[in-house]
Parts: C-alpha cells; sequence; structure tokens
C-alpha cells in the first residue's frame, strides 16, 4: 500500500486529501492508496477565512469546520494530531515532536504560513499575537474578550489581516490604534485613489489610523503582559493591553532546514509542484514557484489558489501529471463595511504604455479603476470597492482580450446585484467618454 502523507490540514492539504481519495476510488489502479493528514494546530480542518466571524458573533467555531468530524474516517483519509520537527528525506521517515515516527512514500507539505516577527522588544509578551491560527483566537478571547478587559488595542502592519483584526475589535467597542509603515493604507497594492477611500473609511469607523510609522518596541508590565507600544519616529508611547501583529505572513519552513530540500523564502517547487527530491511536493502559502506564471507572484498566501494547488497535485499522486496553472489573477477581501474585489491586474502605478481609468461614488465608499494598454487599448485589470461584479464574465473578458471600451459599455453583463448598482453603469460610462489618460496615474 502506498502511504500518502500530507503535511498541513489547510485548505490545500485537505483538498488534496480529498481528491486523491476521489481519484483513488475511480481508478482501479490506485485504490491501495494510504492517505494521513497531519496537524499540530486543530484536529479538523476549518475555514481559516471565517475566524473573525466568531469572534464577532456571527457564528460558533464549529460552523467554520465544513465537513463533520465522521467525514474523515468514513472517507478513508487518517488524522494525526502532531507536529513535525524534521523530514529523513534519505529514508522517507518523519520525526514528530512527541517522539513519534512516520514513513511515507510521497510527502506534500502545505504548512501554510506564520505571521511575521521582526525582532521587536516585546513581541513574545502576553497579549502580544496574530490572526492567523485558531490559538489566535483563543489569545485574543483571553486578552480581549471586551473594553472593560482591554481598554485599547495595537495593530501593527496594514495588510489585509490588520483590517480584519480592527474590524473585530471595531465589533465589541475596543479602542483600536492602527500603526502603518506606509504613508498611506496597502499603497503597495492599491492605486492612490483606493488607498485614499480606505484611509477615509478606516477613520471614519473611529480607527486611530496612524500612517507612516513604524513600531520601536512593545513594553510590558510587572507580570509580563503587554501595558504599552513605543513609536520608532516619535517616541510616542500608547498604553494598551492588546498588541495585534499583523505585518504579513512568511511560509511556515523552519522544519525543513538541513533536510536538503531546496528552500527560498518558500519550499521551492516546479510548475508541477514537484521539489529537488523526487516524492516530495509543496502546496499553498509555503511553496515558492521558482517559475511564477507571468505577473504573479512567487509564493500566494491566497485561499484559491491552495485549493487550486491541491486539486493539482492530486492528479499528478494518482498518475496524471499536470501542471499547476491558476489562470488569471482575482482575489476578494472587505474593509469593514466595503467590499473590494480585483480581476486581472490594476498596479498602483500604470506599467508602460498603461493607463488607469478612475470612476469614485460621492458617498465616497464606491469606486472602480481600470487599467488598460493605451496602444492596444485592451482591458488588463479590474479594482471594485462597492460594487459586487461577476467572476466568470472578467476571467472570459480577460481571456479574449476585450477593449476598455468594450468593457465599460457591458458593465450591466457583469453586474452582480443589478437591483441595487444598476444606475451605476450608466454613470461610469459618461464619466469615461469624457475621460483624458493620465500615464502618470490619478
Amino acid at each position: 500500500m502506498e502511504d500518502i502523507v500530507i503535511i498541513g490540514n489547510g485548505i490545500s492539504g485537505v483538498t488534496a486529501a480529498r481528491h486523491i481519495r476521489k481519484l483513488s476510488d475511480l481508478s482501479a489502479g490506485n485504490t491501495g492508496k494510504k492517505i494521513t493528514l497531519i496537524s499540530a494546530e486543530t484536529d479538523y480542518f476549518f475555514s481559516r477565512t471565517a475566524i473573525m466571524y466568531v469572534y464577532m458573533g456571527h457564528m460558533t467555531f464549529e460552523h467554520t469546520q465544513p465537513y463533520e468530524n465522521w467525514f474523515w474516517q468514513k472517507n478513508n483519509i487518517n488524522l494525526k494530531n502532531g507536529y513535525v520537527t524534521t523530514v529523513d528525506t534519505k529514508n522517507k521517515m518523519l520525526y514528530l515532536a512527541d517522539g513519534d515516527t512516520m514513513k511515507y512514500d510521497k510527502l506534500i507539505i502545505a504548512t501554510g504560513s506564520k505571521p511575521n516577527k521582526f525582532g521587536w522588544p516585546g513581541q513574545d509578551l502576553k497579549g502580544v499575537m496574530g490572526m492567523y491560527h485558531k490559538q489566535d483566537l483563543e489569545n485574543l478571547e483571553t486578552h480581549a474578550p471586551n473594553n472593560k478587559a482591554c481598554k485599547r488595542a495595537v495593530i501593527v502592519g496594514g495588510g489585509l489581516i490588520g483590517i480584519e483584526l480592527a474590524e473585530m475589535l471595531n465589533s465589541r467597542n475596543i479602542p483600536v490604534t492602527f500603526l502603518v509603515r506606509e504613508d498611506s493604507f496597502w499603497n503597495n497594492i492599491l492605486p492612490e485613489g483606493e488607498s485614499a477611500m480606505i484611509n477615509r473609511h478606516i477613520i471614519n469607523h473611529h480607527i486611530d489610523l496612524r500612517l507612516g510609522v513604524n513600531l520601536k518596541e512593545i513594553k510590558a508590565d510587572v507580570n509580563g503582559q503587554v501595558k504599552s507600544v513605543v513609536i520608532q519616529e516619535t517616541g510616542e508611547e500608547i498604553p494598551c493591553d492588546v498588541v495585534g501583529l499583523t505585518a504579513g505572513v512568511s511560509p511556515n519552513i523552519d522544519f525543513l532546514k538541513d533536510t536538503g530540500i531546496n528552500l527560498g523564502r518558500g519550499v521551492k517547487v516546479n510548475r508541477f509542484l514537484e521539489t529537488n527530491i523526487p516524492d516530495i511536493y509543496a502546496i499553498g502559502d509555503c511553496a515558492e514557484q521558482e517559475e511564477p506564471n507571468e505577473n504573479r507572484r512567487p509564493i500566494e498566501a491566497v485561499w484559491y489558489t491552495g485549493r487550486m494547488m491541491g486539486e493539482t497535485i492530486a492528479q499528478t499522486i494518482c498518475g496524471n501529471r499536470i501542471a499547476y496553472n491558476p489562470g488569471h489573477w482575482f482575489n476578494s477581501a472587505k474593509f469593514f463595511d466595503i467590499e473590494y474585489q480585483t480581476y486581472g491586474w490594476v498596479f498602483p502605478t500604470p506599467k508602460a504604455d498603461h493607463a488607469h481609468f478612475h470612476w469614485k461614488h460621492p458617498d465616497d465608499t464606491k469606486c472602480i479603476t481600470i487599467e488598460y494598454d493605451t496602444i492596444t487599448n485592451i482591458f488588463k485589470g479590474i479594482n471594485t470597492f462597492g460594487i459586487r461584479l461577476r467572476h466568470e464574465v472578467f476571467d472570459r473578458w480577460l481571456t479574449e482580450e476585450r477593449s476598455v471600451d468594450y468593457v465599460i459599455q457591458n458593465l450591466a453583463e457583469a453586474n452582480f446585484e443589478p437591483e441595487f448598482y444598476k444606475t451605476y453603469e450608466t454613470e461610469i460610462l459618461e464619466v469615461f467618454t469624457t475621460y483624458t489618460p493620465d500615464l502618470t496615474g490619478f
């Protein structure tokens, strides 16, 4: 029997396990596969993107588990709660922290990410946490159950996890100070007009947004609990009870050092998600593409790409070796009340020979930005805030290389909720007809 071991039970690892089992059952030649999922975080898979709603009271943690506990045994997928300390690639053996060992024939590394820490004094104090793992949710519930126990929280880092944590704390009326290194929120991703709108939206939710500042240190009280943070640029000390470290994530691969597996920031893989060691693969947040697709980042810590990698590697494990192809880039998020979607590529500043068309509604909570090629007039991508548009429509238009004029004139086809947003299509078209490209952005 072939032993397939998957380290990590996030979306990548679980998808790989499910699809390997499904493909094995369909093919008589694959029926002898034993599948084991190893995780030190939780016994069962849960939806990481939903944990914010547990803290906010919209669901319980059990609601974040899409599969009943009996699902795994019924589908002949073994679960092992444990922490892998190292991999013996020559003898195909795993060593676990509890002293157990496990043999494998094929190994899939799907260990995800961990919150970044940059050596700040006090970063390991009680009351300091990320917001990525189930244990982070438990720590937050312990240290910030309400605004009586937590008088103020400080969030360090202006990414999507940071804005989620701000919304979570805000839902319990806990005052929040938000330290963002950049001069404008997420301006390494968003064009200037969108970033500025999100700045205003954060402030409108009574968040103390500090732009262009860095954390110097986190100070402790006599019990080793957080009591304040100090800003590097000004020396200002801000009293607080909780510090959220949300300055990005990095691949969780420390246990793979000295194993012979080729590492960079993540586990280096080729287009087939194969490492340099035969029968070892890496998928999800921890995988680093040696030859990423055009414009894609070598590491993409995104839910849907992790799922796609899991589906792809299952095919290879079951004898149908195929390359990972994520297709056109897309993503979505939420900034408090404003939903965000992106399809294709919209860069903070337009690429050479590209321009941005930007439209913003007077209520300052809805806008779109379209990037297009000024020479060919081909549509390259769109960002939307506060207006929900259909993924499948933009995926098709990107493949068909539609013109920007076509996209603007046919926005109604992409409108996900026409009963709410029907009138904006006419407004956007009217603005576009009088628009003059500004190759320096907007």
